[in-house]
């Protein structure tokens, strides 16, 4: 999996240095600057404690968290 960052120009989406290929799918995500996130007491301890696990390097690999997400789908 990358993360790269580009931006919409003539209606299609341009990253710069990125190789791709032709008929790939690709994910986008699109920064919203109007809507505020708004978290329950319990989701934000929540990811405070999934951001402290991922500063203590307990993370899992993109492979493995899409097989998690295969299998609860």
């Amino acid at each position: 999996m990358q993360v790269a960052t580009g931006k919409v120009v003539a209606d299609k989406v341009v990253v710069d240095e990125l190789d791709l290929a032709e008929g790939e799918i690709v994910t986008v995500l699109t920064q919203d600057t109007e809507a505020a996130v708004q978290l329950s007491h319990e989701e934000e301890a929540e990811l405070l404690e999934a951001i402290a696990e991922a500063d203590r390097g307990e993370t899992i690999s993109s492979e493995e968290l899409f097989a998690r997400l295969r299998r609860a789908g």
